[in-house]
């Protein structure tokens, strides 16, 4: 979508989410989703003809072109195929599955015994590795090149897994983020689950309600989203942009004890995490202006709320501004960190809270625990100095990332 479109986005309100026949016809409960649309133009600017024989992977395609947008708009240059490789640069690219559509072709041509006709880049393309992999090749990346895994807390751990590589002088630069492939292989899974919402099929717009008192569960999404991570003496050098910079952060695990489960998460641990992040940045839950939650649209909605306020020590009229971004691109499900990352680094650059579509009928148990006029429902303009993004995903698993503006 690239930073200018987006940012206009997030003012406006706009949601990207629509109906998809195909989904009704597979009888789906969930029939919506947010998928961005790629051009073949669009496409093509990225990957060459050779490597878009038989490429059939959406969640490798997002993550390209996300990691390679942020590449680029760092002012960075890719080594040359004959030249060494980038040796103090590194990536963390995170994905929940890899090319499931080409997993199903393959899986259709070995029972029918064409072994011999699954083409040269079918490892590539389902491999969990395959979208680092892509990047590392195309920008000659010298450094660590690896892929998290950690369900829709993956996008914000690999953030901070970069962020660590650097202040441990093991890497001056780390491209960070996470993708999600797309489609009812990928979707299935959360509709049988009965997670997603049965709500609106025909009403897109008003599907994804997080915080509201009438949500019935989420819509899924996908696409990617990427950061440049960098030391600020060498950012400095070279005059680069710098839209904030990564105070700290923590990941931890409610280890599926207590009220945690597979998919439920231990309320302690969650606050727990937030804590450590606030400690490892050296600030305190006074400091935080504005919080980007994780707020799915489910029965944890008011859950979260009661987590936040206890691990900032806050609440009612005290409580920060936060907001969803679900409640415009859905759950992107392991892109969902690293897109609402880059959601929160922009409102923090350019001092304004998206709003909340949606939630006009607040939860009562969240408006119990805080001042609704935190919550908005319309674009504002605020100052803003020290955000917090934080992710909780199946496995009970948390990540929190504190970032501030520069």
């Amino acid at each position: 979508m690239g930073i200018p479109a987006f940012t206009e986005a997030l003012k406006k309100g706009t949601s990207g989410i629509k109906h998809y026949p195909e989904l009704e016809a597979l009888n789906f409960s969930c029939q919506l989703g947010a998928i961005p649309p790629l051009s073949e133009e669009k496409v093509t600017a990225y990957f060459s003809s050779l490597q878009l024989k038989h490429f059939q992977s959406s969640g490798i395609c997002y993550g390209v072109i996300a990691g390679m947008d942020a590449f680029r708009d760092a002012g960075l240059d890719v080594a040359g195929k004959n030249e060494s490789p980038l040796t103090n640069l590194g990536i963390v690219f995170g994905t929940g599955t890899s090319g499931v559509e080409k997993f199903r072709e393959a899986i259709y041509k070995l029972d029918e015994g064409q072994v011999r006709r699954l083409g040269s880049t079918t490892v590539a393309q389902t491999m969990a590795s395959g979208v680092s992999a892509y990047l590392g090749g195309m920008i000659g990346a010298g450094n660590l090149v690896t892929t998290n895994s950690s369900a829709c807390a993956t996008g914000t751990e690999a953030i901070l897994m970069g962020y660590e590589r650097i202040a441990s002088e093991r890497a001056t630069q780390m491209l960070c983020g996470s993708t999600s492939d797309h489609g009812p292989y990928v979707w299935g899974g959360f509709d049988a689950m009965k997670v997603t919402t049965y709500k609106h099929n025909h009403e897109p717009h008003r599907a994804s309600r997080p915080m509201s008192a009438t949500a019935s569960g989420f819509v899924p999404g996908s696409g990617a989203g990427a950061f440049l991570l960098e030391s600020l003496e060498s950012a400095q050098e070279r005059n680069a942009t710098i839209y904030a910079e990564v105070l700290g952060g923590a990941v931890n695990s409610g280890g599926q004890r207590l009220e945690g489960s597979m998919t439920a998460p231990n309320s302690r641990a969650v606050q727990h995490c937030i804590e450590m992040a606030l400690q490892d940045a050296g600030v305190s839950g006074t400091d935080i202006d504005y919080i980007n939650g994780h707020l799915t649209a489910t029965v944890k909605d008011p859950v979260e709320i009661e987590n936040w306020c206890a691990a900032l020590g806050r609440s009612g009229t005290d409580f920060p501004y936060i907001n969803s971004l679900k409640s415009m691109v859905g759950h992107c499900l392991a892109a969902s960190g690293a897109v609402e990352s880059v959601a929160a680094v922009l409102q923090l650059q350019h001092n304004f809270i998206a709003p909340n579509l949606n939630c006009e009928d607040l939860h009562p148990e969240i408006s119990r625990c805080i001042d609704p006029k935190y919550i908005p429902k319309q674009y504002i303009e605020t100052p803003l100095k020290t955000v917090v993004k934080a992710s909780f995903g199946f496995g009970d698993v948390n990540a929190c990332v504190i970032f501030r503006k520069n």
